[in-house]
């Protein structure tokens, strides 16, 4: 759109003299025609600046969907390693060792780190809000495998969201710690073999 107007803008500019020179052949006042010129020149300087500011939007948005799209294919790598170390157990000594004790746990452990890793990128990329992850965080840490990982990685987030120059990793992460003690303190969690209904 702003590359459209930029055009026309240009076009109506450089049809300017062409204009003028045909008014000027017929019996028109001169000095009129010359302060009809004047105020049109400047009327094309403020539609040139605002077609420049245009073009400058559309160049910082396309940064951010590149800066996005880099994000998203980094952020899919990252889950096919870690997918790929749930699928073969010998894999997972491949990463930092978590004081867990069967490889169930680890296994858990490694997919809720996945769940928490899309939601800090829906957070980041402003997909979601404060009040959304609350709610996704209220009810995730009402479950034992949630609170089990946060208690094992919920340091390692801290530390990770304070190296990048954003506030709003640190907010994600204050948010989800907030969740956490209000979870703890509300009481036991709910144990993971608990979470389906009987059918006997």
């Amino acid at each position: 759109m702003w590359i459209t107007a930029g055009v026309a803008t240009a076009l109506a500019i450089a049809m300017t003299p062409l204009l003028l020179q045909l008014a000027a052949s017929g019996e028109k006042d001169w000095d009129e025609l010359s302060k009809v010129s004047q105020a049109y020149g400047a009327l094309s300087v403020l539609f040139s600046a605002a077609a420049l500011l245009g073009v400058v939007a559309s160049l910082v948005h396309q940064s951010r969907q590149i800066k996005v799209a880099n994000e998203e294919a980094q952020r899919a790598s990252h889950r096919q390693l870690l997918l790929a170390s749930v699928e073969d157990p010998e894999l997972t000594a491949c990463w930092e060792p978590v004081p867990v004790t069967s490889q169930l746990e680890r296994k858990q452990t490694i997919f809720v780190n996945l769940i928490v890793s899309n939601w800090f990128a829906d957070y980041r990329l402003k997909r979601v809000n404060d009040d959304t992850i609350r709610v996704l965080a209220e009810l995730h840490f009402s479950g034992e495998v949630a609170r089990r990982h946060w208690q094992l990685s919920g340091t390692n987030w801290r530390n990770w969201a304070g190296t990048l120059e954003d506030r709003r990793p640190i907010r994600f992460v204050s948010l989800l710690d907030e969740a956490y003690l209000q979870a703890v303190a509300a009481g036991p969690p709910i144990p993971h073999d608990s979470h389906y209904s009987s059918t006997g």
